[in-house]
This record gives C-alpha cells, sequence and structure tokens, in this order.
C-alpha cells in the first residue's frame, strides 16, 4: 500500500508517517523543506502546489496540514479544497487530520463540543477552520474521504498505548470518563483506518482507553 503524508513534519505528520514505516507500508512524506521524516520518499512541494500527477499513484493521502495562527488557519480549509479537487474521481483515499470541536454532545446533533465550552478567544479561529474543513468535505461526492476528530485533549507529547476507542459523530470518553488522545496513538488510528478503509465519506473520532 502507498501512503503520502502531506505537511509530514508537522507534529501528527511526523508521527503518521512512523506508523507507517513500521508497519512496513510505502510512504512518502510531502513536505516544503527537507524531509524530517523516517519516509524512505519524499516530494519537495507546498500543498497548494500538489497537482493530480503527484498524487495519481498513491492509495491514501493524509492531509496533515495544520495552523494555529488567525492569519493563518485559513489554510487548513483551504488544503482540503485543493486536495479534494486534485483527487476528484481517482481511486486514492483522503484521510484528514480533524478537530474535536465539531464533534456533537448530545444524540440530536444539536450541540457540538464547541457550543458547549468556553475556549479561549485566540483557539476560536483553529475551532472554525476545522469545521469548516469538515463541511466542506461533507459536500464532496467524487473522492473517498474520512476526516478523523480527535479527542478534546490532543497530546502532542502524550503516550503511545496502542489502545483506543473509535468513535463517530459524537464526542466519545474513555472507561475513565476521559476525552483524551496522545499523537501516538492518534496515528494508529490513522493508519488502522487507511488499511481498513472502513468509513469513507464519513467522520470517525479517536479516543485513549
Amino acid at each position: 500500500m502507498k501512503i503520502a503524508v502531506v505537511a509530514a513534519n508537522g507534529k501528527a505528520g511526523r508521527l503518521i508517517v512512523k506508523e507507517a514505516v513500521d508497519r512496513g507500508l510505502d510512504v512518502t512524506a510531502i513536505v516544503r523543506e527537507e524531509n524530517e521524516t523516517l519516509a524512505p520518499n519524499f516530494i519537495q512541494k507546498d500543498v497548494f502546489s500538489l497537482t493530480a500527477d503527484d498524487l495519481r499513484n498513491f492509495d491514501a493521502v493524509v492531509d496533515a496540514v495544520g495552523a494555529w495562527t488567525a492569519d493563518t488557519v485559513h489554510i487548513i480549509p483551504d488544503a482540503a479544497k485543493h486536495l479534494t479537487k486534485i483527487l476528484k474521481d481517482s481511486k486514492t483515499r483522503l484521510v484528514v487530520v480533524g478537530g474535536a470541536g465539531s464533534l456533537y454532545v448530545n444524540p440530536e446533533h444539536t450541540l457540538t463540543v464547541a457550543d458547549v465550552t468556553e475556549f479561549p478567544e485566540e483557539a476560536l479561529p483553529v475551532l472554525n477552520a476545522h469545521k469548516e474543513a469538515l463541511e466542506t468535505l461533507r459536500q464532496i461526492d467524487d473522492v473517498d474521504w474520512t476526516y478523523v476528530s480527535p479527542a478534546g485533549d490532543f497530546q502532542a507529547d502524550g503516550e503511545r498505548t496502542g489502545n483506543y476507542i473509535l468513535g463517530g459523530e459524537e464526542l466519545v470518553l474513555n472507561s475513565k470518563g476521559e476525552s483524551k488522545v496522545s499523537y501516538a496513538d492518534y496515528a494508529i488510528a490513522i493508519i488502522d483506518e487507511i488499511v481498513s478503509g472502513n468509513h469513507l465519506k464519513a467522520r470517525i473520532s479517536v479516543v485513549s482507553e
């Protein structure tokens, strides 16, 4: 299986690459600068410079593009839009590293984490950017996409336990009543989803057990 990871030098991207390499998959890192990952192959391009030809031979592409400031977060939905455009009508899956703010907290799906949580003002642009990316994907019928939301507490330096719970549209808590996942466990879930291909044109979520 051939996998490409866009923004592979980021914290999430690097661990997704490592997980895929450790499982013996054929991994290509897509980076703007020098490849700093374990991927044996790399394409040095900005996400918005990628073309359909660049991605034609991959079974799956991971969109790990991230941004944290109000003036840069637009690249999160913009990257999703660009990748769906160039993957249109191809057999290549698109797996998107998403956000937790849009997960529902009630069975009626009328309230989200963002609706009931008092986030710092500076976090709101990031939440809204991830929400826009998901809304963009929901309108796409000609790409096999999967949007993967982490738990509410997404821990960059958390341990790799190897144990996680897979959820759907609603916020899921573990047996301790916690909503947390390490980047390492999240990476396991991403690669498991790519290998299994169980959730096409759907949003799933991940919490560490």
